[in-house]
């Protein structure tokens, strides 16, 4: 296994920049606050029954996912920083607009707000999860943006841990007027870290000229011509197929067919999200492997083990055991997957290829989902972790023999990518 980079010592590491520390600090908070609001409208819309729940939260993942490229190239066009203003400015309207509806008195919230609310979420989402993943980019220079989105990897890990458990306590206490208010603060404070907030770093926009729709194909075309960018999404599309189904799908169907309690399916969801979180910690704190293409696709490897023992064990110690498996090889994924790709794409770019990279994988898990359910109903939960097992291994030696993935490496001053990349400018 390639070793993690020593060139410093670890005190010897500069401090990531205040202003990104801020910035994470605001976004995470707000992250919270979504998590909590979408528990909320959830709960709110199985009051309604369970085509309701369905439908609102097909209203949120729908023109998100329709609208992902689109809003990829909006943000390329008009800048991350004033695309996150304008959501959060969205965002905060609306979360305000709900409370003043729902204190009014009268019946419970309707169907038809809440649907509303979920479709106004999906299309900000659209635009500004491509915005906030290429921010950091202008906050922190490239030696240092590895270990940035380690933490921002580990800020949402703690942000997806605590946002059930906090919705459960706040719908309790105070229902979805008390968690509409909760995420209006949020946002709230993210929009006043970000009207004072100024990057450090200039990144060129797309032309003007350039038309939106043809700035959403371009993107596309430029990822599937690049050595890098390619397997990259080819990797992506793997672990989304292979190892998050694993938990949230599986582990329940798995629990099932063992006879084991539902306390046993959060127990390894909780593995999970610890095994991530423990990684994300780490590499913010050491760094990336050196060989980070190699870093990524062992992601793929290490959690193999894991996979294997959720389908083999025929105890509770030993499955909980794989999942802390399966979520330190997501984490090593995920902190060298982004950190690979984000100095390999254009600044005219940034934002549609992080769009890019959350649409292959929304629409992987979506296939992985209901393949794997569709065997898990034919052949057994045992059968689908282990197909899960062999793909996962499968792609990860893939991208080990990649030559491009194997060459891409990291020294002192950042990822050096394959193709020239020189319009980031410090701001004096």
């Amino acid at each position: 296994m390639a070793s993690l980079e020593t060139a410093r010592p670890a005190s010897a590491r500069p401090a990531l920049p205040r202003k990104y520390l801020l910035w994470l600090v605001g976004t995470r908070a707000s992250l919270l606050g979504d998590a909590v609001l979408y528990f909320a409208l959830g709960w709110a819309a199985s009051a309604h029954g369970g085509g309701t729940a369905a439908l609102v939260l097909t209203a949120i993942t729908l023109p998100r996912t329709l609208l992902l490229l689109l809003g990829g190239a909006v943000c390329d066009r008009y800048g991350a920083r004033p695309v996150m203003i304008a959501g959060d400015a969205v965002m905060l309207t609306l979360t305000l607009t709900l409370v003043l509806a729902l204190v009014r008195p009268g019946p419970a919230a309707s169907p038809w707000l809440l649907v509303t609310v979920a479709v106004v979420i999906g299309t900000v989402d659209a635009c500004y999860l491509p915005a906030t993943g290429a921010m950091p980019r202008q906050l922190v220079g490239k030696e240092q943006l590895p270990r940035a989105l380690a933490m921002q990897q580990a800020g949402g890990q703690i942000a997806s841990l605590l946002g059930a458990p906090m919705g459960s306590v706040l719908v309790a206490a105070a229902g979805l007027t008390g968690a509409a208010v909760a995420d209006a603060g949020t946002f709230a404070i993210v929009l006043l870290v970000l009207i004072r907030l100024r990057p450090d770093f200039d990144v060129e926009r797309s032309p003007r000229g350039e038309g939106l729709v043809a700035g959403t194909v371009g993107g596309v075309r430029i990822a599937a011509g690049h050595p890098v960018l390619r397997p990259a999404l080819l990797l992506t599309a793997a672990a989304a197929c292979f190892l998050l189904p694993v938990v949230s799908l599986l582990s329940p169907l798995l629990a099932r067919e063992h006879g084991w309690s539902s306390e046993v399916t959060g127990l390894i969801a909780g593995g999970q999200s610890l095994g991530m979180l423990a990684v994300a910690l780490v590499v913010s704190r050491r760094g990336t492997m050196s060989r980070i293409g190699r870093g990524a696709a062992l992601g793929l490897c290490v959690s193999v083990p894991g996979i294997t023992a959720m389908a083999l064990a025929g105890t509770t110690a030993v499955v909980v055991a794989g999942g802390i498996v399966v979520g330190a090889g997501s984490g090593l994924f995920a902190c060298h997957i982004g950190p690979l790709v984000l100095p390999c794409i254009p600044d005219t770019h940034l934002a549609r290829m992080q769009a890019l990279l959350v649409l292959v994988q929304s629409l992987a898990l979506v296939v992985g989902n209901n393949v794997l359910g569709a065997l898990a109903d034919a052949r057994g939960a045992t059968v689908a972790v282990a197909v899960c097992a062999a793909g996962a291994f499968v792609a990860g030696i893939a991208g080990l023999l990649s030559k491009p993935m194997r060459r891409l490496h990291r020294k002192s001053s950042g990822v050096v990518p394959l193709v020239a990349d020189s319009t980031v400018s410090r701001r004096s």
